[in-house]
């Protein structure tokens, strides 16, 4: 086994799933609400306008090997003035991940 040196190094940040988009009676489960960790502000928000996100889950048998699963998405636009964004997914993302993590990766760059 080969030990690592240094620091773990995180590609991405955290960011919490908060809820669908919504209005007083309806619920529109194909955007999600996206908490980006350290952006608190609208124009913190444009530096992460189509970055990709992975909703990482673990399911009960293996596939392709694996019990982890990921549901990918993308920042689309802003959401109000406190920094939350609202995200579209591949798939909808499911009731049970409310308040669960998400990953925002720092690409595609439009730099």
């Amino acid at each position: 086994m080969v030990e690592r040196k240094g620091e773990r190094v995180r590609l991405y940040v955290r960011g919490i799933i908060l809820g669908y988009k919504r209005s007083k009676s309806n619920q529109y489960p194909s955007t999600s609400l996206i908490q980006i960790e350290g952006v608190n502000t609208a124009e913190d928000v444009n530096w992460y306008l189509g970055k990709r996100l992975a909703y990482v889950y673990k399911g009960k048998t293996k596939k392709n090997g694996s019990l982890f699963r990921c549901i990918w998405g993308k920042v689309a636009r802003c959401h109000g003035n406190s920094g939350v964004v609202r995200a579209k997914f591949r798939k909808n993302l499911p009731p049970a991940s409310l308040g669960a993590k998400v990953r925002v990766f720092m690409y595609p760059s439009r730099i």
